[in-house]
């Protein structure tokens, strides 16, 4: 069994600090980016990378991650694509523990025995599967820890008592607590009702508790934090990255006496035109 996800949230229990988990989907903003935005991400302070593995029908995610997941899957981001982005992660960094967030069907495609060795030998930590129902999770799990992978679980306000006690029970790594009910990126955060509701969890879990959807600044995961052992930020990473701006330099406007010219005015090399200062391309004075 992986032991990166223990060894950092231990590490961060030590230091009095709470986990910083940014979510980005693989293959956005391109597919050579991924990589470069992880190892960036880490070395602004991430602690643990939530790795989206893109999907035709994110249901649990709002548009934001929706489009960003589009995106990546026209420019051929599939889950071949995602593991060998967390295998050319794992050649520079061998600490930073990485969880795919997904979709059952792509695991089901593939068995959920072969999909595990294979992500186990890309260096994935974890798994989280929204769409994996608890009472259905055992056959999954299984097959994940005979790999060396960890099943995430994820609750939320609306779970019931009966479901809320056995995610605490059996999640691994950590348990993902949705803070609303609703897509990621919308909804207004009640922060009193995320502290109360994360508070209880993490009496009753066995693992750190992580708290997302909703966070999209320092403001709000700084909120959080004392109830929670740490944030997941999602939405906000996931926007458009902007187009880069291009300059272009104004052309020259030429004197008013000189408009009267049939051809269009354009500047030319010293010596076309004598009769004004000005050297135009100009049949008056050419």
């Amino acid at each position: 069994m992986s032991t990166r996800i223990a060894t950092r949230f231990a590490a961060l229990q030590a230091a009095k600090r709470k986990a910083l988990v940014p979510f980005i989907t693989a293959g956005d903003p391109s597919l050579e980016a991924t990589v470069p935005v992880m190892h960036a991400l880490v070395q602004a302070g991430a602690d643990v990378i939530e790795l989206g593995v893109p999907f035709s029908d994110p249901m649990a995610d709002g548009p934001v991650i929706q489009r960003s997941s589009e995106r990546a899957i026209e420019r051929g981001a599939g889950l071949r694509y995602v593991l060998e982005t967390v295998a050319a992660f794992r050649r520079d960094d061998r600490d930073t523990p990485v969880v795919l967030m997904g979709y059952l069907n792509p695991v089901e495609m593939r068995g959920a025995g072969t999909f595990a060795q294979a992500a186990a030998e890309a260096g994935v930590d974890g798994v989280l599967l929204v769409d994996l129902p608890p009472e259905e999770a055992g056959p999954t799990r299984a097959a994940f820890n005979a790999a060396g992978l960890q099943l995430i679980s994820l609750v939320a306000p609306t779970t019931s008592p009966a479901r809320l006690a056995r995610a605490a029970t059996e999640s691994q790594g950590y348990l993902y607590y949705v803070s609303f009910a609703g897509v990621t990126g919308a909804g207004k955060l009640d922060t009193a009702q995320v502290l109360g509701k994360a508070g209880e969890l993490r009496r009753l879990a066995t693992v750190p508790v992580l708290v997302g959807f909703g966070i999209r600044d320092a403001a709000s995961a700084a909120a959080l934090a004392p109830a929670a052992d740490g944030v997941v930020v999602g939405s906000a990473w996931s926007r458009p990255w902007p187009a880069p701006v291009r300059r272009r330099t104004p052309r020259p406007v030429p004197p008013p006496s000189w408009r009267r010219c049939a051809r269009p005015w354009t500047p030319e090399p010293a010596g076309t035109c004598r009769s004004r200062p000005f050297r135009l391309n100009c049949v008056a004075h050419n």
